[in-house]
């Protein structure tokens, strides 16, 4: 069975180190930092066997060139964007298989936050950098909303008890647009309530279930009525699909926070 470990970096970046259980056999998810990732390694007795990133940012990648002095492993990563280490370009529809463990995990293209993010998807785990958060969504930095818009729907079709491990602490923030955005959500209003109480607990909030978020996070929901009415009342105009939508709520968010 899949086990995923938890490493904190920065101020809110998670890194992801995948494997199996009973097994030393680890790959590094988005290691923007070195520090902490070789530090977990040598602590538990962990022996990485791949680097796994999801875009260029330098929060996710920043740690590669230090990881590699040490460990001689491929860096596999999105075709379309530009990371100097890379050893092993992803496009949608390939398959990382990490040695020793026999996982298996599949690559999607989800442009948006840049134009060649890219997520990992395997054993109801989803890897997905900054695409999706837990209640929320990336910038869009370099792609466009229909680009966005699109790469959300291909998560939100995944099954409801896909785990959603995204690479930032967020989601107390984004809770309460959350709850500007659906007012009258009693599962937002309730998801909020609780996370406040996990964040004073000291406690992480990620990974979070898919299903929960199709309930509570406003970008993934461009297509329910009273979504598009509040959305509509923000803008001032009328929103004739739910891209128009999702772009409308995204923009509604960036100017508060």
């Amino acid at each position: 069975m899949m086990e995923v470990r938890t490493i904190h970096a920065f101020d809110d970046n998670y890194i992801w180190l995948i494997g199996c259980q009973g097994r030393p056999e680890v790959a590094i998810v988005d290691p923007g930092d070195a520090d902490p990732v070789i530090a977990r390694l040598e602590q538990d007795g962990l022996k990485p066997v791949a680097i796994l990133i999801t875009h260029h940012h330098g929060d996710h990648t920043g740690g590669i060139a230090e990881l590699l002095a040490r460990y001689p492993i491929p860096v596999y990563g999105p075709a379309q964007e530009r990371i100097r280490q890379l050893s092993h370009p992803l496009k949608e529809g390939d398959v990382v298989e990490l040695a020793g463990c026999g996982l298996r995990l599949s690559v999607l293209d989800t442009p948006g936050h840049t134009r060649g993010h890219i997520c990992y998807m395997g054993e109801g785990a989803l890897f997905c950098g900054d695409t999706l958060f837990a209640a929320g969504c990336g910038r869009l930095f370099e792609g466009s909303a229909e680009q966005m818009h699109r790469s959300l729907e291909k998560i939100r079709a995944l099954p409801d008890q896909t785990l959603v491990y995204c690479a930032h602490e967020y989601t107390e923030a984004n809770l309460r647009f959350a709850c500007i955005a659906e007012a009258n959500n009693p599962d937002t209003l309730a998801r909020r309530d609780e996370v406040a109480h996990l964040r004073r607990q000291g406690q992480d909030t990620v990974p979070s279930l898919l299903g929960r978020e199709k309930l509570t996070n406003p970008f993934l929901r461009s297509h329910i009525p009273s979504l598009q009415q509040a959305a509509e009342a923000w803008v001032g105009h009328a929103l004739h699909n739910p891209v128009e939508v999702f772009a409308t709520v995204r923009n509604w968010k960036d100017a508060l926070d």
